[in-house]
Formats: structure tokens, C-alpha cells, sequence
């Protein structure tokens, strides 16, 4: 499974998904790049896109898109209050992962 943190993540969060395969947006060399672009982009190289961006589902058809995109709703961006979020993610694809945005919050 291979997923990708948005670049509005800290990168500390590919710590608490050591069992995946997880790159983050700057490291792709991706950075900066709309989220059409971007959305292109990840959706051909990998299968989970982890973001904060509360609009992205908004301002983006998503519904043809085949990937999942998981949007951690949280009070704020800090690692320390992202990460509790993490178990909910791994959980959502252990279960039965669909395409399309999934939104987790505590």
C-alpha cells in the first residue's frame, strides 16, 4: 500500500505509518504544485493520499478520482495532535478501503 502525506503535514506522521510505504510530497519534488496537478500526480503512483486540506473535496472532482483520500479533520497541524488520528486511518484500510475521501476525525 503505498500512500502520500500532503505537504501541509509534518513528516514526522510516516513514523506512525511504518508498516506502509509512505512518501511525502516534498520528497516526490512535488511541492508547490496545485491540487489538480497533484491530484494527477498521486493518483498515478500511489493508492492513499493523507491531507488536512478540509476544502480539497470542495474545489476538486474527486469522485472519478482512483484513490483514496483520507482528510484528518483536527483543531490543529501539530504532530502531536495529528498522529492521534493515525490508528483511525490504518483502521478505515484495514477494514474495506474504497476510493474516494474519507474523512477521519477523533
Amino acid at each position: 500500500m503505498r500512500m502520500l502525506l500532503d505537504e501541509c503535514l509534518p513528516k514526522k506522521l510516516k513514523q506512525d505509518l511504518k508498516s506502509f510505504e509512505v512518501k511525502t510530497v516534498p520528497e516526490m519534488g512535488w511541492a508547490g504544485k496545485k491540487n489538480g496537478e497533484l491530484l494527477g500526480l498521486v493518483e498515478k503512483h500511489f493508492d492513499i493520499f493523507i491531507t488536512a486540506d478540509q476544502n480539497l473535496q470542495y474545489q476538486q472532482k474527486l469522485k472519478d478520482r482512483d484513490i483514496t483520500i483520507f482528510v484528518l479533520k483536527s483543531p490543529n497541524s501539530r504532530y502531536e495532535t495529528l498522529r492521534l488520528l493515525i490508528p483511525n486511518v490504518i483502521d478505515n484500510i484495514d477494514r474495506e478501503l474504497k476510493k474516494g475521501v474519507v474523512e477521519i476525525k477523533k
